[in-house]
């Protein structure tokens, strides 16, 4: 499973409908909106929390 990075939530990559690749790796989303946020500012999202 992995973890949406804007939302948090847990998301199964085998059915996720909505995923983007950055520098190489593939990140997946709950919903399009998170998708879109995470997009439009990728850092925001990986750099929180670490």
């Amino acid at each position: 499973m992995a973890i949406d990075p804007v939302c948090k939530m847990t998301v199964d990559e085998k059915t996720a409908k909505f995923k983007t690749e950055y520098k190489g790796k593939t990140y997946y989303f709950c919903a399009p909106g998170c998708k879109k946020a995470f997009e439009k500012n990728p850092e925001e999202y990986l750099g929180r929390g670490k």
